[in-house]
């Protein structure tokens, strides 16, 4: 599972990221940065593509299905196992015409021993920024506004991940991250054969405090690494 992330940049950091990968030259100014500890229920910065270009905006993390009956099913659907889309009625329609990317540069796992769970931050060895698999919705409430959501999609971990815990989100290639947000890629056989653990040497961990586990402490000791 993926319950927890950081996106631990600034906005200049962020700026230039967007132009280069996304040739997005404004993105909302509502979009605080540097964040980290997000945590579901919060909105996240996310990425998709409509319009013939890519934009950048908020999305409240926890997807909430247009046909359901109120919003706090989002509560429950954080992430979206990527073996059993296609056998969920929930994310089929997104899978094949609502697909985001959500961006972050680390994400939190916790290590159980009996009764103690350790906190570990997995961050990417070469890149700052990194796409994770997603799926948004449009949600309308009962009072007619529109809210719109997303959740994260999680394979297997690869063989760094699995020393802490055994799933891990589907971090994207530049190459698959395209792919995954083309609007006119409908092959959902092609698409699931995107979403596998990323190489095994390309992320590294290391253990952090446990001002993580509390969602509202939103503070850099929350990625500092814990002294050997």
């Amino acid at each position: 599972m993926c319950g927890r992330f950081s996106l631990s940049v600034n906005k200049v950091e962020m700026s230039k990221y967007l132009e280069e990968f996304y040739d997005i030259e404004k993105y909302p100014d509502s979009i605080e940065l540097p964040r980290y500890n997000v945590a579901p229920g919060q909105n996240v910065l996310s990425v998709i593509y409509y319009e013939n270009k890519y934009h950048a905006g908020l999305l409240k993390w926890g997807f909430v299905p247009s046909f359901a009956k109120n919003e706090s099913i989002g509560n429950r659907m954080i992430n979206a196992k990527a073996e059993t889309l296609t056998e969920k009625r929930a994310f089929i329609n997104s899978f094949k015409h609502r697909r985001c990317v959500v961006l972050a540069d680390g994400f939190f796992e916790w290590h159980r021993e009996g009764k103690k769970k350790t906190p570990y931050r997995i961050a990417h060895k070469e890149k700052a920024i990194f796409p994770m698999a997603g799926l948004w919705s449009t949600y309308t409430k009962p009072d007619g506004t529109k809210m719109y959501s997303c959740t994260i999609i999680t394979t297997s971990a690869n063989k760094t991940v699995e020393k802490i815990h055994d799933r891990m989100p589907v971090i994207l290639s530049e190459e698959m991250r395209k792919i995954w947000l083309d609007p006119e890629m409908t092959d959902l056989r092609m698409l699931t054969n995107l979403l596998v653990p990323t190489d095994d040497e390309a992320l590294y961990y290391y253990e952090v405090s446990s001002t993580v586990n509390n969602a509202a402490n939103d503070l850099p000791e929350c990625i500092e690494a814990i002294d050997a």
